[in-house]
This record gives C-alpha cells, sequence and structure tokens, in this order.
C-alpha cells in the first residue's frame, strides 16, 4: 500500500498531540502527587499537646478546617497529654503538625526525628513551678536534697526542675526523682507518696487553689519555650498547609490575647476546669510565634542542662535547628 505524505504528516501531528496531552496532565497534579481529577483531599494531623492553648481555640471555632479547606486538605485531630508520647506517634510519621515543650523538642531534635522547628508559642516564664506538700516540712528548694520528687521525665517540667536545682546548688542526683506522666503524679502527690511535684498548669493551679501544695520560691527567672514544628517531609511536600497552620495558629493566639472571658469559657468547657482558674492561667503569659533572642537562648541554654544530666547525648546549636522560612511565607 502506497503511504502518502498526507498520511504520514497526520500520523506525525496525533503523536505529537498525544504527547502534549500527557505533559499537561503531568503539570496538573496536586501536591500530594495525585491529578486534578482525583480530587481526594490532603489529610493533614495536627496534634494537641495539653488541654490549654490557641490551638484549642482552633479546633472549637473550626478556623483549620476552614483554612485547609481552600488548599483541599482535611485535619485529622489528636490529643497528647505530654511532648514525650507525641514524639513517639511524630517518630512513627502519625503527627504532621504540633506544639512541643522545650523537653520534648530538645530530645526530639537530639535524637534527630524528623521534624522541623517552625515558630516559638512563647517563652514560657510561668508555665512549670516545684509543689510541696502544704503541710509538709520542705519550705525551700535547698529542703528538696533527699527527698521524693515527681516529674515527667523529657518533659519542659524536667528541664525547669533540673534549672531550678542549679541555681540553688542543687542536681538532680540530690533528690529522688520519680517518672510519672501528669495525672498519676496527681494521685501520687494527693495521696502523699511525693514530697513534691514539677508540674505545669492546670495542675499547679489547681492544686494551689485545693490547699494541698506550697510553690516554692526559686531564685532565678527560668523560661521555658515551647515551639510550634512540622513534619520534615510534610513540610516538604505540602508547606502550603504548613503556612495555613502558621496563620490559624497565629490568628488563634490573637483571638485569645483578646477575648481572655470568652476563651476562658472555651478552656473550660473543655477541661471542666472552673473559669477563673483558667482566665489566671491563659492571661499570665501572651502566646507569640515569631522567635526572640531570649527565647532562643532559652531553648540553648535547656540544650546545655539536659546534656549536663545525660538526658541527651551532646549540645548542638539550636538555632541550627530553626526554619523560618514557613513564617516568612506565611506573613510576607
Amino acid at each position: 500500500m502506497k503511504i502518502t505524505h498526507k498520511f504520514l504528516l497526520g500520523l506525525l501531528i496525533a503523536v505529537m498531540t498525544t504527547v502534549l496531552l500527557t505533559g499537561c496532565n503531568a503539570d496538573t497534579k496536586t501536591a500530594s502527587g495525585k491529578s486534578q481529577e482525583d480530587d481526594e483531599p490532603i489529610k493533614g494531623i495536627v496534634a494537641i499537646n495539653g488541654g490549654i492553648g490557641p490551638l484549642v481555640i482552633a479546633k472549637e471555632k473550626g478556623w483549620l478546617e476552614e483554612e485547609f479547606k481552600s488548599l483541599n486538605a482535611e485535619v485529622a485531630w489528636s490529643e497528647f497529654p505530654s511532648g514525650p508520647p507525641l514524639l513517639e506517634s511524630l517518630a512513627s510519621n502519625r503527627v504532621d503538625l504540633s506544639t512541643l515543650g522545650d523537653g520534648a523538642l530538645i530530645a526530639g531534635l537530639d535524637k534527630k526525628l524528623p521534624f522541623e522547628v517552625i515558630a516559638q508559642s512563647g517563652t514560657g516564664e510561668s508555665l512549670s513551678r516545684i509543689l510541696a506538700q502544704s503541710d509538709g516540712d520542705i519550705q525551700k528548694v535547698e529542703d528538696l536534697k533527699g527527698k521524693t520528687v515527681g516529674v515527667a521525665s523529657g518533659t519542659t517540667a524536667h528541664v525547669y526542675l533540673i534549672k531550678a536545682l542549679k541555681a540553688h546548688g542543687l542536681t538532680t542526683d540530690d533528690v529522688k526523682l520519680i517518672n510519672l506522666q501528669a495525672d498519676d503524679a496527681q494521685a501520687a502527690f494527693e495521696t502523699k507518696q511525693l514530697d513534691a511535684w514539677v508540674i505545669w498548669n492546670p495542675y499547679r493551679v489547681i492544686n494551689i487553689k485545693k490547699g494541698i501544695a506550697k510553690e516554692l520560691e526559686v531564685n532565678a527567672e527560668i523560661l521555658a519555650p515551647a515551639a510550634l514544628i512540622a513534619r520534615t517531609e510534610f513540610g516538604k511536600e505540602h508547606p502550603e498547609i504548613v503556612e495555613a497552620y502558621l496563620r490559624v495558629s497565629k490568628n488563634a493566639a490573637q483571638w485569645q490575647n483578646e477575648n481572655p472571658d470568652e476563651a476562658a469559657k472555651v478552656f473550660s468547657e473543655k477541661t471542666k476546669l472552673p473559669v477563673e482558674i483558667v482566665k489566671s492561667i491563659i492571661t499570665a503569659e501572651k502566646p507569640d510565634l515569631f522567635f526572640t533572642d531570649k527565647g532562643i537562648k532559652a531553648q540553648q541554654d535547656s540544650i546545655k542542662a539536659l546534656a549536663k544530666v545525660g538526658y541527651i547525648k551532646n549540645e548542638f546549636n539550636f538555632e541550627e535547628h530553626i526554619n523560618d522560612k514557613y513564617l516568612d511565607e506565611a506573613f510576607k
């Protein structure tokens, strides 16, 4: 059969058209690697660490869901009582976005877990304190020597204890440390199995209000900055979602600052704590996402403290682990 030039030209055009269409289809992939025809939303697993904070406000108001929806994404919520158990889920890719106190944050960085520090949530000057039995013989930090002290290992309270003891010429070797999560420590403290307890709010305020605890004065300003984090691969694949998370976090923090009475009611309903107690907690310090020299120095001091007691292997430079590109893009 005779093949004409017109036939060959037509065949060539058909092949080129197919190639071009294939290329166009490849370019229509979403951030998740799926084509636009497959509109299954991207799932972002957001973990609440503790029961009081701007992220709880964002969840209650539905702000994160609203922001994610515009990016063809949806929120999957999870909750943790403290940082160490959250780290376990982060290591197995079951958390994408969250907040960590300085203890868990530093431990996670030391273990090279797959996350980045993307913002600061505050300096934490009002977070943790040392409580002693109200009717006990412990009157000052020096009296802790030889006593039984409860603390959740690797948490911000653990870091606070190390720094507080150092400020008074003691180390963790001078006390009998008992590793307890907050709820277990609460029961142990109430039954006087603990002489002292290092804990964060709301436990701190609740026990003082109950009259069963007194707060020990520490001769030093101890900061405990928390940080917002993103799983590294999730951030690389979906930077726009990380930026949305930061915007919502900032808006929720600002709303909490400007509406303390309403915010206290939201937290009160979630935690079953009296509104006045919650309000005293959330007005003690204003959350802020942006890194400060003071906050960075406090993190470096915490790294030094944890390395000295052997909780982490080596000291490292905290600033090298900050990735502020998401902040820059979110608020440019």
